[in-house]
């Protein structure tokens, strides 16, 4: 199921140029890399029960160590979910996995490589950061990784307290999905952006072995995002155009809506999203069971492939300006 290990290295001072403007940027310095065995350290597993309501049972570090659904090694670290038990309908859900990280951020960059991301029917997997001050929305949530069932194109979206909106047209390769991202507006859909690569999540991503997640949180700049299938110098996916870019301005004040926030990875199934009846019928998933929850009840085998691969996760922060 898991790949052989191989690490990349990068220096610890990257250049983050400002793809929307080509002002003076930030120059970055590492101050944190978490691979293997440091996530079990840096990150706490949480157990409360979803408050996207999904067909999950979120298990503790030493309950999922025991059962093999948190694997680390010198250079891996991956979380899955259960694939080998039925659920009972008494039951809260099947075991998976949530964690976030004990320390909190505000301007940084955040690099994710990764080897797989879990896939398939039932599935609502994310990497996002919230507010670490709370409580939610207040300082609000990114969501950098997020997808469901089968899709094939990632979504980036933010959540966020009242009159923060986004343009419809700014300077991004994502197709903008929504402008609003109060959470009392649209059902909490947010204010999201798809991006334009047509494997940038799910099980395309998984077949070309991974890539790269990046998040630039900029209190002057605001939020861009970008993945990268293939694993290119960082200096080239950073000087690229953002798969979707969240601006700061008049019409979302970023002191306003945002802070530290903590990194957090999550695995659910079914709930508000995937098992809602119209995403789960236009599904092909519809065609093994008639609901997304009996899906996951009934078929333990199906979920093989719904697990987080982690190569690294790499923080850098500002330091000053280049000119």
């Amino acid at each position: 199921m898991y790949t052989r290990c191989v690490i990349l290295v990068f220096v610890s001072l990257v250049v983050a140029v400002n793809a929307q403007s080509l002002l003076p940027s930030f120059t970055y310095s590492l101050i944190v890399s978490h691979v293997g065995y440091d996530f079990l350290g840096n990150f706490s597993w949480e157990t409360a029960d979803d408050l996207t309501h999904g067909r999950v049972n979120y298990v503790d570090q030493a309950t999922a160590l025991k059962d093999n659904l948190t694997f680390v090694s010198d250079c891996k670290f991956v979380m899955r979910a259960d694939d080998t038990k039925k659920v009972a309908k008494s039951a809260r859900g099947r075991d998976s996995i949530r964690i976030h990280s004990l320390n909190a951020y505000d301007d940084a960059l955040f690099v994710l490589d990764i080897s797989h991301m879990p896939e398939g029917c039932a599935t609502w997997p994310a990497w996002w950061t919230l507010s670490e001050k709370g409580p939610w929305p207040y300082g609000g949530e990114i969501d950098i990784i997020e997808g469901v069932n089968l899709d094939q194109r990632n979504l980036a979206s933010l959540h966020t307290t009242p009159n923060c909106t986004m343009p419809k047209v700014r300077l991004q390769t994502g197709s903008t999905e929504s402008t609003s991202c109060d959470t009392s507006v649209n059902y909490n859909q947010g204010c999201g952006v798809s991006f334009s690569e047509q494997d940038s999540y799910g099980a395309g991503f998984n077949a070309v072995g991974g890539g790269f997640y990046i998040m630039e949180k900029s209190s002057t700049k605001g939020i861009s995002l970008a993945a990268s299938r293939w694993r290119a110098p960082l200096d080239v996916v950073l000087l690229s155009i953002p798969d979707a870019y969240f601006p700061t301005n008049i019409n979302c004040d970023y002191s306003k809506h945002f802070n530290a926030h903590r990194i957090v990875f999550d695995l659910t199934f079914c709930g508000d999203w995937a098992g809602s009846e119209a995403v789960w019928n236009a599904s092909t998933c519809a065609a093994k069971a008639s609901t997304c929850d009996s899906f996951v009840d009934s078929n333990p085998d199906e979920f093989a492939e719904a697990y987080w691969e982690i190569n690294s996760l790499k923080i850098y922060t500002p330091h000053g300006f280049l000119r």
